[in-house]
């Protein structure tokens, strides 16, 4: 199922369609073909950079927010990895765009509103190596000052799927008493949910790291001019997308 992720994940980018498409319009001799299938690539392109479209969708997709009030109280809160980049070269992990996971985590637990933390993350890479995000996150919530006894971490899992199986062996060695808070960024929580829920585990969804929060500012940017960024947002949604279906289809989400 990893694998066939990865390979699916590759096929269903935008990106690459747009290029198959170009490249079928460079390699065709006849001349209305030719031009149909340009045209066809630029549309292609337009509609897959356009920010305002993939906002929207996103907007629609993302959980809202989660408000905590003086008395939300939980025996754990499991933050699922995907934060921490790991550089081959220099044999070091570092913080992605994504770490308001870590962000979130810290104030859940210096505000009480966790007791344990327990981090999901392990080696999504499918070159295998010795690095494990959760080390990573666990060392550095130590720093922070958070005793290391209230932090328990699964550094083998490579997929969601495996978080959950693996965070449901701690929290049942633990016996801690559910629901249990789902930390992780807003474009992932609703896949996560389905599949935490199919392994038993009753969870309140914690989303962070929006995306549909931070545009709109700009109508220029926001609306019309087309976006680098905008691609890479297609990929994020259609991930979760195929993640929701294969789980589905899996019977394991």
């Amino acid at each position: 199922m990893f694998v066939l992720l990865k390979v699916l994940l590759f096929l269903f980018r935008p990106l690459i369609w747009v290029i198959i498409l170009f490249l079928l319009a460079a390699f065709t001799k006849k001349p209305v073909r030719k031009r149909r299938l340009f045209i066809a690539t630029l549309i292609a392109l337009l509609f897959f950079s356009n920010p305002f479209i993939i906002n929207q969708l996103i907007t629609a997709y993302e959980p809202s927010p989660m408000e905590l009030t003086p008395t939300s109280k939980y025996a754990a809160g499991i933050v699922l990895g995907g934060f921490v980049s790991y550089n081959l070269k220099e044999d070091k992990g570092y913080f992605n765009p994504a770490s308001d996971r870590f962000i979130q985590t810290v104030l859940l637990y210096r505000k009480g509103a966790i007791q344990k933390i327990i981090i999901a993350a392990g080696n999504g890479y499918i070159v295998k190596h010795h690095f494990k995000e959760a080390d990573f996150i666990k060392q550095h919530l130590v720093e922070l000052g958070i005793p290391a006894a209230d932090i328990y971490t699964d550094g083998e899992s490579k997929n969601t799927l495996q978080n959950a199986v693996n965070a449901k062996k701690i929290i049942d060695s633990l016996y801690l008493p559910g629901p249990y808070l789902l930390i992780s960024s807003a474009m992932h929580l609703p896949r996560a949910q389905k599949v935490f829920t199919k392994q038993g585990m009753p969870v309140v969804l914690y989303p962070c790291d929006f995306i549909s929060k931070g545009g709109g500012n700009n109508f220029m940017e926001d609306v019309l001019l087309p976006s680098a960024t905008a691609l890479r947002n297609w990929d994020n949604f259609i991930k979760e997308l195929l993640g929701t279906i294969v789980y589905k289809f899996t019977g394991k989400g």
